[in-house]
């Protein structure tokens, strides 16, 4: 059990326009994509957020993206209106995990939010869908179980003592599909399908023991992400990013990571929030609900066009933004 070093008190009562000034965040996996957005989009509503991840200004991690760095994201969070932190972490590392927690314990006295977005798996996908589970490497499978289920148990099993030490604090899992998606849709990758059913369920597992901490766990999924690496792999910029819709139509739907990280912010700001506790939830469904849309303005719906897509395979993206 972590214990404070320094006295604690309550978060101080926040301005409207920073609803998160005072509270205290860990994005772990912060480096690019969805984690870097939910880190921003926090530090814009005024969070201190600890940012987290393998890849920094002088190494690299396996996913062999340089130009994406954890030192960045913190100076995207400051710019943005809130303090951020880089810390590096490798978490599947137990003592490195502890480490982490133990300095944010040390520097703040608390942890009022922890969104558990590690998975850097990509790279171990390519070619794989469609194929049998024996047909596929069995070193790069259980790679995606360990980024994609066992940092997420690491960092939970490390970081809720500090968390739970005061009442309302909020757990994030962050996935792939939703809870009713996933639950009829198989994602053609037996090891990729564990990795992303496994948050959905350690989401509705955390949210029956924060109970009695008035704590909440939700699973958040966003659409189909433009993140840096999906947007390369089409050859395109977030400037120009629909030119990849000649090709592959249904591209129509994709959103930039900043609409689920304002949905991780919206939720870490509402009062009320308990009344998602155990759910799975995506970024189009929580952009309904409070009143955000994506960096363009627009609100994408994706897993509703794909249910749509379904019966009517005409069926526009257009008519889900």
């Amino acid at each position: 059990m972590t214990t404070p070093s320094t006295p604690t008190t309550p978060a101080p009562q926040a301005p409207a326009d920073r609803p998160l000034a005072g509270r205290i965040a860990l994005v772990a996996g912060a480096t690019r994509g969805a984690g870097r957005a939910m880190a921003v989009q926090l530090g814009t509503a005024g969070a201190t957020v600890y940012v987290t991840g393998r890849t920094t200004r002088t190494r690299v991690s396996e996913v062999g993206r340089a130009t994406e760095t954890i030192e960045e994201t913190a100076e995207l969070v400051t710019a943005a209106g809130g303090e951020g932190i880089a810390v590096p972490t490798d978490h599947l590392e137990p003592e490195q995990v502890r480490a982490l927690v133990d300095r944010i314990d040390r520097e703040r006295g608390r942890l009022d939010v922890l969104v558990n977005d590690v998975w850097g798996g990509e790279h171990l996908i390519g070619g794989s869908f469609g194929k049998k589970t024996w047909e596929i490497g069995l070193t790069d499978g259980l790679r995606m179980l360990e980024l994609g289920v066992k940092t997420h148990l690491v960092t939970t099993h490390t970081a809720l003592p500090l968390l739970t030490r005061h009442p309302g604090g909020l757990v994030v899992e962050v996935t792939d599909g939703t809870r009713a998606y996933n639950s009829v849709h198989y994602r053609e990758n037996l090891f990729y399908d564990l990795a992303k059913n496994a948050p959905v369920r350690m989401a509705f597992g955390l949210a029956k023991e924060l109970a009695d901490s008035g704590g909440t766990a939700v699973c958040v999924t966003p659409g189909w992400l433009r993140s840096e690496q999906m947007l390369g792999h089409f050859g395109v910029t977030e400037a120009n990013w629909r030119d990849a819709t000649k090709d592959l139509p249904d591209f129509g739907i994709s959103e930039s990571p900043v609409l689920v990280g304002r949905a991780v912010a919206a939720l870490a700001a509402d009062p009320d929030r308990a009344r998602w506790n155990g759910a799975s939830l995506d970024s189009g469904t929580l952009a309904k609900e409070y009143g955000f849309t994506d960096a363009d303005g627009s609100r994408p719906d994706c897993w509703a066009f794909l249910v749509a897509k379904e019966t009517d395979p005409e069926v526009s993206p257009d008519d889900f933004r």
